[in-house]
């Protein structure tokens, strides 16, 4: 019987290798480098009204209007604040047939590092502080695990509105 690898089996194209990986909250994690389009440095984005507060605002990016999310707080954490390390990782995330480019705070860019898709196991079925289905799988770097990020789900543009709607209701 032949196992599905996680990295295929959770939606990360079956041929990806390279992930970007970070620091965000002590913790270290991943997303693969195909839907990353650039990192900036971290300017402090034009605040709108009525945002979930892991809605940090929008940047212009070339002309284009870019929301900008902390990851950290969209995860469940403590927004961090921003230190002379502090990045913003443009991304270009996937919903039904469209592409939408939303930028993510992170702590710090630490480097892109090549995980054999063997190498990365199922997310945990309990126990991991953010919501499972944000997890694409867990890298293994030696001894240590890196999260591996589903960054379409973790920035669904449709959830991401609905949310900024509820804000925008009062709740």
């Amino acid at each position: 019987m032949h196992a599905v690898p996680a990295a295929e089996a959770s939606g990360q194209p079956a041929g990806q290798r390279q992930y970007l990986t970070f620091m965000l909250a002590g913790e270290v994690y991943a997303i693969g480098i195909l839907g990353i389009k650039e990192i900036i440095e971290y300017a402090e984005p034009t605040a709108v009204p009525c945002l979930p507060a892991f809605l940090r605002g929008v940047i212009n990016l070339r002309g284009a209007v870019v929301p900008v999310v902390d990851l950290a707080a969209r995860l469940g954490r403590a927004a961090a604040e921003p230190s002379r390390r502090t990045c913003v990782v443009i991304v270009e995330v996937r919903e039904d047939d469209a592409t939408h480019d939303v930028g993510v705070v992170v702590d710090a860019v630490n480097a892109v590092l090549e995980i054999a898709p063997a190498q990365i196991e199922p997310p945990p079925a309990f126990g991991a502080a953010i919501r499972a289905d944000f997890i694409a799988g867990m890298g293994k770097l030696g001894e240590r695990f890196v999260i591996l990020l589903d960054i379409d789900r973790v920035l669904s543009v449709a959830e991401l509105e609905q949310l900024a709607g509820a804000a925008g209701r009062g709740g």
